[in-house]
């Protein structure tokens, strides 16, 4: 067991150092225009796929680095550059940490170098769980997965919503209930093998931000995938549907809250590159800015402003820090700190893309400055991965003891 800390040693200097750069040489300079194109930025991709940052390997160890804040202090870097592009760099890390979270070795042997590809072959990955009738409200469920014992196939049947690299992913994992009676808990996750017959992407979504990462439908009809497709196995998975209808301890997890209570501070970490790369701006405006014969700096207001920004900065990544060490230390989130890390940071984007805004007056308005771009980034660091009124509910059922469905 590692010992917390706020050093993250050499190495991990030097990885940040190595994508601070990438984002402030490659991402940075591309963010406006693959913003304004609302396109998956393949060539951006490619790049940070040659250099290794886009890879299996890279992601591997970074979570699985004993420190616990390898993975955030990626997310941070790399978001910190644009979240558009960001997210389509690293959005197939949740396909990937579904495999992880639900997947036998074998599988995750399997799978989770497909989506990735080559450098010289890049693929992505898409993890499809809402639904346009179920987003927050992940026991509403409607796509079914039924088993054909006789060719050992399961079919899947219905439409995703929200799926970030939906429709153009080389691999996706889709979550889809099993059992109807047991709600969230009669739920499995499942590969879509490439080239698999019955999945299309339905509609593509014109964005508020976010922009250069891809958001669409995806639609599944008749989509027959082998036996060994079912993330876990189906003995696991008789034995849990089991468990759950007996009402016995240990039949209540869920395949889409596993892969979401082990990404979710990584999404904390993502905000607060957002939010950071805003200060950054407007501090430097603040000092360069003259109104009234001195830099706005020098005025009460804006000082202050720049001093709740930098605070609730610094309290979020510690927040994220410590819910990524106690994660990969198998520490329990007993008080949700995992939701509370996501909570704090979303909201903190918000707040301070805002007040960046504001402090940078009509510029701040304009696309000719960044922050605007950040703002509109921002806003869906409260909606996706849970809600901020979901993570408040996940975290008050913590402290109340209450169940955690």
């Amino acid at each position: 067991m590692s010992t917390f800390s706020l050093d993250p040693g050499p190495d991990q200097t030097a990885v940040r150092d190595w994508l601070h750069g990438f984002a402030a040489d490659v991402i940075r300079p591309a963010a406006a225009e693959w913003d304004e194109r609302e396109e998956t930025p393949w060539p951006i991709i490619q790049e940070a796929a040659k250099l290794g940052i886009y890879s299996l390997d890279f992601y591997a160890q970074q979570f699985f680095d004993p420190s616990g804040v390898g993975i955030p202090i990626a997310m941070e870097e790399l978001f910190w550059g644009d979240a558009g592009i960001g997210l389509a760099i690293t959005g197939t890390t949740l396909a990937a940490v579904a495999v992880l979270a639900n997947g036998t070795d074998e599988q995750i042997g399997t799978w989770a170098p497909q989506m990735f590809g080559t450098p010289e072959d890049v693929k992505v990955a898409a993890f499809c769980s809402s639904e346009p009738d179920a987003g927050s409200d992940v026991s509403a469920l409607r796509t079914r997965a039924v088993y054909d014992q006789a060719k050992d196939e399961w079919v899947l049947n219905g439409t995703k919503t929200w799926a970030t690299n939906g429709g153009i992913a080389h691999v996706h994992v889709v979550v889809a209930t099993v059992d109807p009676e047991l709600g969230s808990r009669g739920q499995a996750s499942f590969v879509v093998p490439p080239g698999t017959e019955g999945l299309s992407q339905g509609q593509k979504f014109k964005k508020h931000g976010i922009r250069a990462s891809h958001t669409a439908e995806v639609v599944l009809d008749g989509v027959r995938v082998p036996g060994h497709c079912l993330l876990g196995g189906k003995e696991k998975l008789d034995a849990r549907l089991a468990r759950a209808r007996e009402g016995t301890k240990g039949g209540g997890k869920n395949a889409a809250m596993a892969t979401f209570e082990a990404s979710r501070p990584a999404v904390g970490a993502q905000a607060i590159g957002i939010a950071r790369a805003a200060y950054e701006v407007a501090l430097d405006y603040a000092r360069t800015r003259v109104q009234f014969g001195k830099p706005i700096i020098e005025n009460q207001g804006v000082a202050f402003q720049l001093a709740d920004m930098k605070t609730r900065i610094d309290a979020a990544r510690l927040l994220v820090w410590r819910a990524s060490w106690m994660a990969v230390n198998n520490r329990p989130f007993t008080s949700a700190e995992g939701s509370m890390s996501k909570l704090y940071a979303g909201e903190t984007a918000r707040f301070v893309t805002a007040q960046a805004m504001q402090i940078l007056g009509g510029n701040g308005f304009t696309r000719e400055y960044p922050v605007e771009r950040m703002h509109r980034d921002s806003a869906i660091y409260t909606v996706f991965e849970g809600t901020s009124e979901i993570q408040r509910l996940v975290i008050a059922r913590a402290i109340s003891g209450a169940p955690i469905r």
